[in-house]
């Protein structure tokens, strides 16, 4: 009972309203606000009020134009970089180790056999465009059907206004016309890549060199080739552990191939990493210096590289984070053959600020693209999240996917036979800006990130004075053999170590907080109005007051137009009390004609008359609103 009677004093005092007009309530507002200007406009005279009011609105305009500003400021949610120094113990990168050729040319040979001999006639026709030079001229005829699908056009552009095509393997050439040959002063190379053979949907990529057509050409032949090769055969073909890896040293500890992991790599096929942290836990490295780093020899078998695909020789190396996947072709490094290579390792940690200060992820759960690298249980990273991007959309487009990225389920690699405009789409999706762009807004930086920058120094090694000795011992090492099986074009050396244990966290942070924000609206309201929080209330008072007042007015206003209403659909007033009790005892004395009696002529019964019975009386309404009455 208390609770409700609370309640109904409540909505009376509601109902009352705070008992001001708006003009007592700004008067009243001015002459107790805390806030500096307003009480000199109701205390002042009229020059000086006229003074006063415009330099309050002046200032009050120039409060809200820099809160504006500091509001926007801190939605911006800029950061500030800092970068600290320390010093500790750390983890050894994982080192990954590849050779520049993915696969041995005796191995491969008999599947890139046709290929080889279409590119060694297309390079005679380069070097020596005559006419009688053709493929009819070879024994066994070439098979063409390659060469028709994507082929090479040499451009001879000394004339700029008449430009001379010639197809190498086509007898007749010229353009505008005009039927001539091509010297040996090429000025440029032309793939051209179909949808199909023998359609006029194509795309042309210019090259200013022959030597960059060929690499890229018979690249894109051979992974037509390659793809269709099991997974388990690629691995067979390629360079195993134990021939590459012939001496290992970690620290004090010696090493071997086995304590390294193998992956196989589309652009350099076995690869080897040291310390990836897959099995067991990542290593530390004790101290600082070359001597307590990781010491490799490696053996890269130049002699069996294949000669259209590799035409850089070395070792392919990259230092990254324990679990992550090595993007050897991005970010990884050579090693020249006949050197020994130094490596001095600084190492540079990154810690970015999520949502809403950048737009990173922690371990890519919230990122839209399905992650394809996650089949080798390796962590999240830009470079993965770009590459799946670009292979859904190749197997969404062109029906397959490319056989340099890893494939979603139930997809296969793409291939001349199943997929004869393959390349087409590959190139033209490739160079389409839209889906590159489109990848770009879907992938997003990791949070935090560490980062291995490399000193690097070379020498030759073995020396001259010590390479017969070291040579044979590496080769009986290998070989079992006296004879000596390797040489200096073959061997690399790795020194890979920390320079210090000094490391840097660039580390970002807030640069405006609410903290800021409060202290900045607070400051510039305090300097050019002399107000504080409760300033604010006071006004939030005022506020709410005259919106109760308005409140009230606007139901009063509606109940006046409502009786309004009323009294113009019923014009005649209701009858009163004292009208409807006449009217009634009017009722009881009436002429023997039926007429009523006025009260004055009204006799008195004669004695011993009953009183007449009221109860038997029926008093019928009267129609006191009208004639229409009824009709409502």
């Amino acid at each position: 009972m208390n609770l409700k009677k609370y309640f109904v004093r409540a909505l009376h005092r509601l109902q009352k309203g705070p008992g001001y007009t708006y003009k007592e309530l700004l008067v009243w507002y001015c002459d107790n606000t805390n806030t500096h200007g307003p009480k000199r406009i109701i205390k002042e005279g009229p020059k000086k009020k006229l003074i006063w009011f415009f330099l309050t609105l002046l200032f009050a305009s120039l409060v809200f134009w820099q809160w504006g500003i500091l509001i926007n400021t801190y939605l911006s949610y800029n950061v500030t970089s800092s970068l600290s120094i320390g010093f500790k113990t750390m983890k050894f990168p994982a080192v990954t180790v590849c050779n520049a050729n993915p696969f041995k040319y005796s191995e491969v040979k008999h599947l890139l056999k046709e290929l080889d001999r279409l590119i060694e006639a297309a390079l005679e026709r380069i070097l020596q465009p005559t006419p009688g030079n053709s493929s009819e001229n070879i024994s066994p005829p070439l098979d063409l059907e390659l060469w028709h699908q994507i082929p090479l056009v040499l451009i001879d552009e000394h004339d700029k206004d008449n430009p001379v095509i010639l197809d190498i393997f086509e007898s007749n050439q010229g353009a505008a016309g005009n039927q001539s040959t091509v010297g040996n002063q090429t000025a440029a190379d032309n793939e051209t890549i179909c949808s199909h053979q023998g359609s006029d949907n194509c795309t042309y990529r210019n090259f200013t060199s022959a030597a960059q057509a060929v690499t890229e050409w018979y690249i894109l032949q051979s992974t037509s080739i390659l793809s269709k090769v099991p997974l388990q055969e690629r691995i067979r073909m390629g360079y195993q552990a134990e021939d590459m890896i012939l001496a290992c040293l970690y620290g004090a500890e010696p090493c071997n191939y086995k304590n390294f992991t193998q992956i196989y790599h589309p652009d350099h096929g076995n690869c080897y990493i040291f310390n990836w942290g897959m099995d067991e836990e990542a290593l530390n490295s004790s101290n600082p210096g070359a001597e307590f780093g990781l010491k490799l020899i490696l053996d890269i078998s130049q002699q069996d590289y294949i000669p259209y695909l590799s035409s850089a020789a070395g070792a392919r190396l990259m230092l990254h984070q324990q679990k992550s996947f090595p993007f050897l072709k991005d970010q990884g490094i050579y090693a020249m053959a006949g050197t020994e290579t130094s490596i001095g390792v600084l190492v540079d940690e990154l810690e970015r600020m999520g949502y809403p200060y950048s737009d990173c992820t922690m371990n890519g759960s919230d990122v839209p693209v399905k992650n394809l690298y996650s089949q080798y249980n390796t962590s999240y990273s830009i470079q993965a999240c770009l590459r799946s991007c670009f292979q859904n959309h190749m197997v969404e487009i062109c029906g397959c996917g490319h056989y340099m990225f890893p494939l979603p389920e139930g997809v296969n690699y793409c291939n001349n036979e199943d997929n004869p405009g393959w390349a087409y789409c590959y190139s033209s999706l490739r160079s389409s800006i839209r889906h590159r762009q489109i990848c770009i807004d879907s992938c997003k930086e990791t949070c935090n990130d560490t980062q291995y920058k490399m000193t690097i120094s070379m020498a030759d090694w073995p020396s001259e004075a010590s390479e017969d000795w070291i040579f044979h011992i590496l080769s009986y090492e290998r070989d079992m053999s006296t004879n000596v099986t390797l040489d200096r074009n073959g061997i690399i050396k790795l020194n890979i170590y920390f320079q210090e244990y000094n490391y840097r966290t660039i580390s970002e942070s807030a640069a405006t907080t609410i903290v800021w924000l409060l202290s900045s609206l607070g400051g510039q309201f305090g300097f050019w109005m002399g107000g504080s929080v409760l300033c604010l209330i006071e006004f939030g008072e005022i506020i709410i007051d005259s919106l109760w007042i308005t409140v009230i007015n606007v139901i009063g206003w509606c109940k006046g137009l409502k009786q309004k209403r009323a009294q113009a659909r019923y014009p005649d007033a209701p009858p009163t009390v004292s009208e409807l009790v006449e009217a009634h005892t009017n009722l009881g004395f009436q002429h023997e004609d039926g007429g009523a009696l006025p009260r004055d002529e009204a006799l008195p019964p004669e004695p011993g008359t009953p009183p007449p019975n009221y109860d038997s009386l029926r008093v019928q309404p009267l129609d006191v609103l009208g004639p229409d009455s009824d009709a409502e």
